[in-house]
């Protein structure tokens, strides 16, 4: 949609309501009164020209929740001290707030069945949200059995499971969406986190995006700052965008998740790569823009040393962080209790599975190869036994609820 118009009137409009409001303190409550809302409808008449969701980055009144109120220093007769006022407190400018996703809204209560809702109440609450790697529908299923809370789809790990192909930005949002499709189908109260590499474009790719990650029933996703042609952010070589592009593609994740009918609880990951090519202080930089414009949880890549990453934390405070460990990679192997002790919020374990799967499937093949059997590598798995972790007993029950007799034998 284009906007062009709108940064014609609203940015004289903005001016005028800011000076008016100013001067509405040392009037009278009717003069307030008037002055407020005659300013507010005309400025909600020339934001139709704007995209949804473009309101809550502090440039428009109605960007503070309606229940809250100001008190001013100047007193009038007909204004008694620290009494309220109709007129709110001006936002922040270019600051992002939305009063309905507000943390503490996610302190109390039974955990939602929504899984974007649900982990918003696992950030908002004490522990550490712990995410192992998945690859495929099989990992899923392990890492679901083994009582998981969380899961993560590593784009790595996606692009090696569908294609067989290195994290070189050989992916596309198809291959991405599809295997996230199955894999919350699987449980869909679990919250799923997805890598969402560079957002696969521009504002507006990156806003299909989020509706295609959110229709699928991911919970959250994180859009990174490396050029489209990116890699794993353990490869040497990275290059990043300029913190504008950044933003620019953070702004357009939230502007998508706060278009979507009914409200969605989405929860939207800044992650930098800047810390190789730009230096920690940068990438420090660029999360605090990227909370800012929006993003609900920051995520820097690639953090070398404990020290460091407690230096990161104390940085972007309230914000949660999220710590990535992979064996061999850029950052040591915390464990999830010295992530917690250290302040992330959130660990995820990206190659844990597929790199094991390498590991198993190559010494099961290799067996083969050399014996001619698969008895040893199957370690005494018969197939009903491999598909009830894949959720046999739950097919059969349902078939049998439904009146189904086709599997009272299996």
């Amino acid at each position: 949609m284009y906007t062009g118009s709108y940064h014609i009137f609203v940015s004289p409009l903005q001016f005028l309501y800011n000076m008016a409001l100013k001067d509405a303190t040392k009037s009278s409550s009717r003069v307030r009164r008037f002055t407020s809302r005659f300013l507010h409808l005309l400025y909600h008449y020339f934001s139709i020209l704007k995209m949804p969701g473009l309101d809550l980055y502090g440039s428009a009144p109605e960007a503070i929740p309606a229940s809250q109120t100001i008190n001013i220093p100047h007193h009038s007769a007909d204004t008694p001290p620290d009494s309220p006022i109709e007129s709110q407190e001006e936002p922040k400018p270019n600051v992002y707030y939305n009063a309905r996703l507000d943390p503490k809204n996610f302190l109390e209560g039974p955990l939602s069945h929504n899984p974007a809702t649900r982990l918003r109440q696992l950030l908002a609450r004490p522990g550490i949200v712990v995410a192992p790697g998945i690859c495929d529908g099989i990992s899923a299923r392990c890492a679901l059995e083994a009582g998981f809370d969380c899961l993560y789809q590593s784009g790595a790990a996606t692009t090696a499971s569908r294609l067989g192909m290195p994290d070189l930005a050989i992916a596309t949002l198809n291959d991405f969406v599809q295997s996230a499709q199955m894999v919350c189908s699987l449980d869909p109260t679990t919250p799923v986190i997805a890598d969402a590499d560079t957002g696969f474009g521009g504002p507006a790719m990156v806003a299909r995006t989020v509706t295609q990650y959110a229709r699928a029933g991911v919970a959250a996703l994180h859009i990174e700052d490396q050029v489209q042609t990116k890699r794993c952010g353990h490869l040497l070589g990275k290059q990043v965008v300029s913190r504008e592009e950044f933003i620019t593609r953070i702004r357009a994740a939230v502007i998508a998740r706060d278009s979507i009918p009914g409200g969605s609880d989405f929860v939207i990951i800044g992650r930098t790569d800047s810390a190789q090519v730009l230096g920690m202080e940068e990438a420090v930089t660029r999360l605090k823009l990227a909370a800012d414009a929006g993003a609900d949880v920051c995520f820097i890549e690639g953090v070398k040393t404990a020290e460091l990453l407690k230096e990161t934390v104390a940085a972007l405070a309230p914000k949660p962080v999220l710590v990535n460990v992979i064996s061999g990679g850029l950052t040591p192997s915390f464990t999830c209790k010295e992530a917690e002790e250290m302040g992330a919020k959130i660990i995820i374990f990206s190659l844990v599975s597929c790199v094991a799967a390498v590991h198993g499937i190559r010494a099961a093949m290799q067996s083969l190869k050399k014996t001619g059997t698969d008895f040893t590598s199957a370690k005494g798995m018969d197939p009903k036994a491999f598909f009830e972790v894949m959720g046999l007993k739950d097919v059969i029950e349902l078939d049998a609820r439904a009146g189904g007799k086709a599997f009272q034998l299996v």
